[in-house]
């Protein structure tokens, strides 16, 4: 059977989720009378330390409810880094949708933006410039290798954004592999930003579902713009269901994914013409083959006839992501294929 590392939204529902949602209480979800639904919400509402939370098909709706809930003039700049999914991978929903403009910040070090580069990419009040209304996270960074804001480095990006009158969204999709990489809760690891989503369908393994957090005011404007994009959904107990186990079993068992993911990393560190473009922090690995002289594609192939499935990113670039469906014994047989492909 091929070792499965495209991505870690690649998990199959664990028995437990699959009973659950078999066995799950069910109502209308528009009228809010599904239970399930409304007893997760307010378990991440409280585990976020936020006043409501909100179930959302994915990330992505996820994100995109939020910026349009933040309710900012048509034309405001937000601050995002240049590798966030949000700009990248979200078809530009962020412009195409709700009429703001995406600023993009190269961060310099490792993909986790400094307090000084957010200070400098911030518009002058000049009435010739769209003003900035809205900084943007992701923790951990997808697309930077799967790095971290660490506690500190969140505080004060916030306490920067707030003082200078702009709004903090952290896209946490994967913000339990970050708050275990740091060794905090979810709530430390997300700081005090104004508005947040996480993913229970990637580090966490259940089939489907993203929730929002933020101020009960807040939610009550994320539910309206859910609806506008086409998210509302009926008895979606059945989901929510499988949410709930994974928020149960998932948290211990990233500290594996994360150990399995430092096995590739010392792996890819030894072979030849091959560069991770961060140290690893969690369950994501991203490495440049360039200095092989041979394309990321060529060896994805290879990769796979030797049952290793993994993702081109780029012409030059290979992503790994580990989960919870890989256990060390297929990850020691991904390092010994990665070591046979790349001749080390």
């Amino acid at each position: 059977m091929p070792v499965e590392l495209r991505s870690d939204t690649m998990t199959r529902p664990s028995p437990a989720m699959r009973r659950a949602m078999a066995a799950a209480e069910v109502g209308d979800d528009v009228f809010r009378e599904d239970p399930t639904v409304n007893r997760l919400q307010e378990r991440v509402a409280d585990l976020l330390g936020r006043e409501a939370a909100l179930f959302v098909p994915s990330g992505t709706q996820g994100n995109l409810s939020c910026l349009l809930a933040h309710e900012l003039p048509r034309g405001s700049e937000v601050l995002l880094e240049a590798s966030a999914h949000i700009i990248n991978h979200e078809m530009n929903g962020i412009s195409g949708i709700t009429g703001l403009f995406p600023r993009p910040v190269t961060a310099a070090n490792d993909g986790t933006l400094q307090p000084e580069e957010i200070e400098a990419a911030i518009a002058p009040d000049d009435p010739t410039l769209a003003p900035t209304r809205l900084l943007c996270l992701e923790n951990s960074c997808n697309q930077a290798g799967g790095t971290v804001y660490d506690r500190d480095r969140t505080q004060a990006l916030c306490d920067l954004a707030h003082r200078r009158g702009l709004r903090v969204h952290l896209d946490g999709a994967r913000l339990w592999n970050a708050a275990t990489a740091l060794g905090c809760t979810p709530v430390e690891a997300a700081g005090p930003v104004d508005s947040l989503s996480f993913c229970f369908s990637k580090g966490l393994g259940a089939p489907v579902g993203s929730i929002v957090v933020g101020s009960r005011d807040f939610i009550r404007n994320v539910r309206r713009y859910r609806q506008m994009c086409g998210g509302q959904m009926r008895q979606v107990g059945v989901l929510a269901a499988a949410a709930g186990v994974a928020l149960d079993e998932s948290p211990p068992l990233l500290v594996q994914d994360h150990e399995n993911a430092r096995l590739l990393a010392d792996t890819l560190n030894d072979l030849p013409g091959v560069a991770l473009i961060a140290e690893q922090r969690t369950n994501i690995l991203i490495f440049s083959v360039e200095g092989t002289g041979r394309g990321a594609g060529e060896f994805v192939e290879a990769l796979e006839r030797e049952d290793v499935l993994c993702l081109a990113i780029s012409p030059t670039h290979i992503r790994l992501v580990t989960h919870r469906d890989v256990s060390p014994e297929q990850t020691a047989q991904a390092a010994e294929a990665l070591t046979r492909v790349f001749g080390g």
